[in-house]
């Protein structure tokens, strides 16, 4: 099916880690410029730009004067942008419950996640303003959904994006462009970089015990359902949605063995 994003200019923060990288090259497939945002890695993003024909953009997702940069900066480098895709964030390794979190990581867990995604989806609204057209796609967790004991700081900042941060925004794009739309897509366990050394035999027995579909995800299931989102043509009437791909991830168990 033709998803008519053909010449349309795309922005996907994090597009050089697993995921992004992969939402980039589906867009990429399907004729759309995109602008690879990075932050740290520069390599990886400049190659990724170069091969694909878009550009490599740089920007501290957490410092309001950059952000407020990105978005001029991919307009001019596309020649025109319609799409975000709110991808960055981070995960903090260490497995803290709230009585032993400091407030300091709470707060950079929340400046990662969620301030990041608001101030870029800020900027990219007052772009909005001006063309009365756009969409955005915003990148949750099931940790944002069932919860994430031990990553309660991550949990929170990507359930806003699944509940209340979306539900207002799908409204409010509406006021300044008509058909915007704003949905959220939700990964499971994905094998990306990040994983690679836990996604061992026993640990996908594990982590798949609440999952009808026994098997850990690929970045490229994430890709085409943000694709899929992004296409005016295919879900020109979805706004304000909750999007899983997880395999039919449940907060019970479903497999004993």
């Amino acid at each position: 099916m033709d998803t008519d994003l053909r010449g349309k200019g795309v922005l996907v923060t994090g597009g050089a880690g697993g995921i992004g990288s992969a939402v980039v090259r589906a867009f990429a497939d399907e004729g759309a410029k995109v602008a690879v945002h990075y932050h740290q890695s520069a390599d990886k993003a400049e190659s990724l730009a170069k091969e694909l024909g878009g550009a490599a953009l740089k920007a501290d997702l957490t410092s309001e004067s950059d952000v407020d940069a990105l978005v001029p900066a991919a307009v001019k480098a596309l020649g025109r942008l319609d799409v975000l895709v709110a991808n960055a964030g981070v995960w903090p390794p260490p497995d803290e419950g709230v009585w032993q979190m400091s407030l300091e990581r709470w707060r950079r867990t929340l400046a990662e996640n969620l301030d990041s995604v608001f101030l870029s989806c800020r900027a990219f609204l007052r772009h909005v303003a001006t063309t009365g057209t756009g969409n955005i796609i915003l990148i949750g967790s099931t940790a944002g959904l069932f919860g994430e004991a031990g990553h309660s700081d991550y949990a929170a900042a990507k359930g806003a994006l699944a509940s209340g941060f979306l539900k207002s925004l799908k409204n409010e794009i509406t006021r300044i462009a008509p058909l915007g739309r704003v949905n959220t897509v939700c990964p499971g366990w994905t094998a990306v970089d990040r994983n690679k050394d836990k996604l061992n035999e026993a640990f996908i027995h594990r982590v798949t015990r609440t999952m009808p579909l026994r098997k850990v995800g690929r970045p490229e299931d994430v890709a085409r359902v943000v694709v899929t989102l992004a296409s005016d043509r295919i879900s020109g009437h979805v706004t304000g949605e909750v999007i899983t791909v997880a395999g039919g991830m449940e907060g019970r168990v479903l497999h004993e063995t």
